[in-house]
């Protein structure tokens, strides 16, 4: 098995899929290891680190995805400037790779289907399930717990107030009023993170579970309602609502909208386009300079003027949709990331190759493209719609 670690192309993204430490563990196990030239000085582990872990280092990314039978990336393919195609274009029949697809998500639909004309064997990781045997596996989880911290860490610094309560000569100055919706891994690492920061905290979901966690934080807890054989699904995440449920949820929202200064979006529902919980009009009657952090954007996002990638002020209010928040603490989400698809691998590989036994809930749930088609469900719901 050779295994190819090309270097994220992603503007600003730091990140790389292995770290020495995995490198090790792949050669242990019998594999090859490629890593193109560079790929880990953005999280700060330089080529040398890789070659004496057993890699060989390789200069050209087209060669690089050429002779590997499995690509591990952190991001989903795009279109390399630099050899002026598409990473998938780079890709061959039958080749493995294990990424962030994120295939439900719109924008990535002709990616998909890409390929899938290439044939390559496609697996996500946004859609690994979360049961016990998947949890070191599992680098969604990962990576939120990232996004939760530097995600407030980005609402504190394009806000333009203060976040804890100021008492000065003057007079005193009230924290800061921070609302966390969707209180998964990464929503409660922001509610920890604007607690310490000084902000009164306030977290919205649909699951009565992640209620009583958020209220466990310290957590003011606003209740949508949701009954709750709409509001679960098998595992414990949350389902896909029925339109007007999604719309009760909002008018809930929209009261409270107007008097917060944080809004952190991480509201998901595994493998299927994110819901979209806050309206452009619901944004226009926010404070000015209060600050939305969506980092539900990878899955469409939960705010419907949310910029895909970049950061702008709209209505008075910054809305921030960075996709690659965890590369921005580029050592530490690369240690969990490297650690968590090595996992991963180690679990699908057998005798030296890749199976994928169907009837196994990871590989199920994670398989994208096989065969030249598209088999995974949120997908093709997503599509048809």
């Amino acid at each position: 098995m050779i295994i190819g670690i090309p270097g994220e192309i992603m503007p600003g993204e730091a990140r790389v899929a292995a770290i020495p430490d995995t490198v090790k563990k792949y050669v242990a196990d019998g594999a090859k290891v490629l890593i193109e030239k560079g790929a880990g000085v953005g999280s700060f582990y330089p080529d040398e680190d890789y070659v004496a872990a057993g890699a060989q280092v390789i200069k050209s990314a087209e060669e690089l995805f050429e002779k590997a039978d499995l690509i591990l990336k952190v991001k989903e393919p795009l279109f390399n400037t630099k050899f002026n195609k598409h990473e998938v274009e780079m890709m061959h029949q039958g080749q493995f790779l294990i990424t962030f697809i994120h295939p439900a998500s719109p924008v990535n639909h002709d990616m998909v289907r890409m390929l899938a004309e290439k044939g390559v064997v496609s697996l996500t990781l946004d859609s690994v399930p979360r049961i016990s045997r998947a949890q070191n596996m599992d680098a969604l989880t990962s990576m939120s717990t990232c996004a939760g911290y530097k995600g407030i860490l980005l609402a504190a610094n394009a806000m333009a107030k203060f976040i804890p309560p100021m008492f000065t000569a003057v007079g005193s100055i009230q924290p800061a009023k921070a609302l966390v919706i969707g209180v998964g891994v990464g929503g409660l690492q922001a509610l920890a993170t604007s607690k310490r920061l000084g902000a009164i905290t306030y977290a919205m979901d649909i699951r009565p579970a992640a209620m009583e966690h958020a209220m466990s934080l310290g957590a003011k807890v606003i209740d949508p309602a949701v009954p709750a054989d709409l509001a679960i699904a098998k595992g414990g995440y949350a389902k896909d609502l029925p339109a007007e449920w999604i719309e009760k949820e909002r008018q809930k929202l929209r009261e409270v909208l107007k008097e917060m200064d944080i809004v952190f979006l991480s509201a998901l529902v595994p493998g299927k386009i994110a819901p979209i919980l806050i309206t452009e009009e619901m944004v226009k009657e926010m404070k000015n300079g209060s600050v939305i952090v969506d980092i539900s954007i990878d899955q469409g996002g939960n705010c419907a003027i949310t910029p895909p990638g970049t950061t702008e002020v709209k209505h008075g209010v910054t809305v921030i949709g960075i996709k690659n928040i965890p590369g921005l603490l580029p050592t530490s989400s690369t240690w969990m990331f490297a650690n968590n698809v090595y996992n991963l691998v180690n679990y699908l590989m057998k005798d030296d190759k890749i199976e994928l036994d169907m009837n196994d809930e990871i590989a199920r749930s994670i398989l994208v493209t096989t065969n030249n088609k598209i088999v995974h469900e949120g997908t093709l719901e997503a599509m048809n719609k």
